[in-house]
């Protein structure tokens, strides 16, 4: 195999070493990987009185990813960042109690988390940014389009609802009886153990975003409505998703129209097949490239 044919090489001693073809491709492959992707600016913004964790990735327009309840950066985004980040510049955060970002004694809520993302902007001197939100951090980007609408853009909404009951019944009531245990050994536990300042705090942890998730919640179909950001809501056809949650939402935002006859709203809707609220953090390759294609889109 001419692969594995060895390459001389010099030592420091001056006697020739070899190394096989396959070694030095390694390397080479190491090396072009690494000079592709640089090491994100990452820091701790001061906002609202959490020290909030992020990182920022790449350059271009800004995009802020906001990560799903119980997640961190690397578990969420995972493959994700890489993508975004070729175009844009892509500041990923961990939000009140998750990963590196402890937490306090504030109320764990949808309002608050969006306004500590609009003064991560303000701390970063972002005066507008597009945001990607999966699960709790969709809530929390449509919370941000209502709350802070100079500040957003465009928001993809991936998987989430702006009502409690926009989940199955099923899934509504699973919520409150989460404990530690449901997540041993899980990617989420060993994250959490691994990044955490509190690492020992775990199981206080997932009753406080338990609890959080148990409240019963209504952002209000008029001010959705209100709303002047266009968003793009991406779901799985079994993501736990109500469907009339679904089509309640884009209709809000303009959808539900002959799209021949009149012009398109700037919101958009996909749901993806056999797709379920884990997995579509792994379709990649069918969900980026239509955000892409949102986001760069022109009114």
């Amino acid at each position: 195999d001419k692969m594995m044919q060895p390459i001389h090489q010099t030592n420091a001693s001056g006697r020739r070493s070899t190394l096989p073809k396959t070694a030095l491709l390694s390397m080479t492959l190491v090396m072009t990987t690494m000079s592709a992707h640089p090491k994100p600016t990452t820091g701790y913004a001061p906002v609202n009185g959490i020290n909030m964790y992020y990182e920022v990735h790449g350059s271009g327009e800004p995009v802020v990813l906001l990560h799903g309840a119980f997640m961190t950066i690397t578990n969420n985004w995972d493959g994700w960042i890489s993508e975004l980040s070729t175009t844009r510049k892509v500041v990923a955060v961990e939000m009140q109690g998750h990963g590196r970002t402890a937490d306090v004694p504030r109320d764990i809520t949808y309002e608050n988390l969006a306004d500590d993302v609009a003064a991560l902007l303000n701390y970063l001197k972002i005066p507008r940014a597009d945001l990607i939100g999966y699960s709790m951090g969709g809530a929390v980007a449509m919370q941000c389009a209502i709350r802070h609408p100079d500040k957003v853009r465009k928001a993809v909404i991936i998987s989430s609802t702006f009502r409690s009951d926009g989940m199955i019944p099923e899934a509504l009531e699973s919520i409150p009886k989460l404990t530690a245990d449901d997540f041993k050994g899980s990617p989420l536990e060993t994250e959490y153990k691994k990044l955490s300042p509190t690492p020992d705090d775990f199981p206080k942890f997932v009753q406080r975003i338990a609890a959080t998730a148990s409240n019963g919640y209504d952002f209000g179909a008029d001010k959705l409505e209100a709303t002047t950001t266009p968003m793009f809501f991406i779901h799985g056809d079994a993501d736990g998703i109500r469907l009339a949650h679904v089509a309640e939402m884009f209709r809000l935002k303009g959808g539900e129209i002959h799209g021949d006859m009149k012009p398109r709203s700037a919101s958009r809707l996909a749901i993806l097949p056999d797709t379920t609220h884990v997995t579509l953090l792994q379709r990649i390759p069918i969900i980026v490239p239509m955000v892409n294609d949102f986001l760069d889109a022109k009114p």
